[in-house]
């Protein structure tokens, strides 16, 4: 009888995709990126136009993105905007490859920095067409994600940045996104961070928290003393 082809040292390998958020390139993941590597995964960066394109061309495009990946096993990581561009693909028929999704700050119950942003003049342009076409929508809130995909999400405590500016902005929040705002319904997990909205893409902890997920599907509640 012939044997089939055993799968490549690539194709064995979960591959993670790392979906960065509003005014940033693919490159802010770069230490995540060496992070997950050293984990043992496949780590692909999907980069996009988080201003000029729409929520939806955006997540079109990470569909296609995860579509030609070669992996037998497939988990998404979103930072902010990239959390709502991910739950906008999970939200169409998921590709039945996917296992895990992570979200860290992103703001999936609606965002009053965004909101209050929005409002003052000339900053539409500069918010972009993905965050003014999700604040279009109803509530802002996504559904909840399917129940073959387990999501998972991180929230800052940290308030630096718009956090300081704006007044008035919910607390706790990472000084941009309110806690109250990343709880997710259906979400796997949650868990609270003392870290600041842009620090999550270069703190250990964080990076500790998304190893515990994307290898159980939970976070480690329990910090060492």
């Amino acid at each position: 009888m012939r044997r089939s082809p055993l799968p490549s040292p690539r194709e064995r390998a979960a591959a993670v995709i790392l979906v960065h958020g509003l005014w940033t390139p693919a490159t802010v993941f770069a230490l995540h990126d060496h992070w997950l590597r050293r984990d043992g995964y496949r780590v692909l960066r999907f980069g996009y136009a988080s201003v000029r394109a729409t929520l939806t061309e955006n997540a079109q495009q990470l569909s296609r993105f995860i579509a030609t990946t070669d992996a037998a096993e497939i988990h998404l990581v979103g930072h902010s905007l990239g959390g709502l561009i991910i739950l906008d693909v999970l939200r169409q028929t998921p590709d039945a490859r996917l296992r895990r999704a992570l979200l860290l700050g992103t703001p999936c119950l609606g965002s009053d920095c965004a909101r209050r942003l929005a409002a003052l003049p000339g900053m539409p342009v500069l918010l972009g067409r993905s965050i003014m076409q999700w604040l279009s929508r109803s509530a802002g809130a996504p559904c909840s994600p399917p129940p073959n995909i387990e999501v998972g999400v991180l929230a800052g405590t940290r308030s630096l940045g718009f956090g300081r500016v704006l007044r008035g902005l919910p607390r706790p929040n990472d000084g941009v996104v309110a806690l109250v705002e990343t709880q997710l319904p259906g979400a796997a997990d949650f868990l609270a961070l003392p870290v600041a909205h842009s620090q999550m893409l270069a703190s250990r902890r964080c990076a500790a928290q998304i190893a515990s997920f994307l290898h159980t599907g939970r976070f480690q509640h329990a910090q060492p003393a």
